[in-house]
């Protein structure tokens, strides 16, 4: 488990990053984190966050682990112990709060709660957003600085077009019929498709799966670890894929993908510049994340919109 070693890392000043969300918010905070390694080099580095996540820190690269369930209990760290807390959650002013009772010599984070920092932008990109912090602390960054570390576990199926069934919100599922004319018009070109998502997507991607006339064995969703499904996409042809973890793996491993947006839009979420196609209808949009159906400017996007991209960025063979 992460934060091991703490005799020999005791005399280190610590830094302690807070952001307990998910893998996509994660992947959106690489370019601060990159930023904060390399202007704190002698700082030990905790990122507080799930600990499911921790496969992913470690392609970060530089940070340990702190796990957290949320915001509703202190941080498990003993106080005094951290030098520099930094908010990468949100605006506060809980996760600002739950920061400064850990008693840090410095916190960064948006202004409010105590804290001194820049305003809060609501309408911003989720990586300009975290750098724009640091750069107001003096602390150069790169919005599009976004790589990662290459897993050290082999691709399954390396080349392989990734079609990421699932998301976190119902609001943004593209309908499992168009998933599926996707992945057969691909497969009938010469693309070797698989269907990744979580265990609770498993049954999606079967059915996907079937109706797109493939094989079982194309799914893999529910069947990997985090680590395995980062070397996936970083072995991949192309990732076509929903606003998820999965879109943002695409581009932190510069992998040409397809991007389905809905209720939240590129602007806000959307791929730094690479191969990577925003698709989304704009004028459709709803807007609301917690919807229990797609938002039309998902449901815009058509399956002739996904192939012709898919041309555009991965020619069939």
């Amino acid at each position: 488990m992460a934060c091991q070693n703490e005799e020999r890392d005791g005399a280190r000043p610590q830094l302690l990053v807070l952001r307990a969300l998910g893998l996509g918010d994660l992947l959106a905070a690489v370019p601060a984190l990159h930023a904060l390694r390399r202007a704190f080099p002698q700082h030990r580095l905790l990122y507080a966050s799930p600990e499911w996540l921790a496969d992913a820190v470690e392609l970060v690269g530089g940070y340990e682990l702190l796990p957290v369930r949320g915001l509703d209990e202190p941080l498990p760290i003993p106080q005094g112990a951290v030098d520099i807390a930094v908010n990468l959650h949100g605006k506060g002013p809980q996760s600002t709060t739950l920061l400064q009772a850990a008693g840090p010599r410095v916190t960064m984070a948006h202004r409010g709660g105590g804290a001194d920092g820049p305003e809060w932008v609501e309408d911003l990109n989720e990586r300009s957003r975290w750098t724009r912090l640091l750069q107001w602390h003096r602390i150069d960054a790169d919005p599009h600085d976004v790589a990662l570390r290459i897993p050290a576990v082999a691709a399954q199926l390396p080349d392989a077009t990734v079609i990421h069934v699932g998301a976190a919100f119902a609001s943004r599922l593209w309908p499992a019929e168009r998933f599926a004319g996707v992945a057969r018009r691909l497969a009938e070109s010469g693309h070797r498709v698989v269907f990744t998502g979580s265990a609770q997507e498993r049954q999606r991607a079967q059915e996907i799966c079937r109706q797109a006339g493939l094989p079982g064995s194309a799914v893999l969703a529910g069947s990997l670890q985090l680590r395995e499904f980062a070397a996936c996409i970083a072995a991949a042809r192309l990732v076509i894929s929903a606003d998820t973890g999965a879109a943002h793996l695409a581009s932190a491993y510069a992998r040409p993908s397809i991007v389905l947006f809905g209720p939240v839009g590129p602007r806000r979420w959307g791929p730094p510049p690479g191969p990577h196609v925003a698709l989304t209808r704009e004028d459709l949009r709803r807007g609301d994340p917690f919807a229990d159906s797609p938002d039309p400017a998902l449901l815009g996007v058509t399956v002739d919109d996904v192939l012709r991209a898919a041309a555009e960025l991965a020619p069939a063979p």
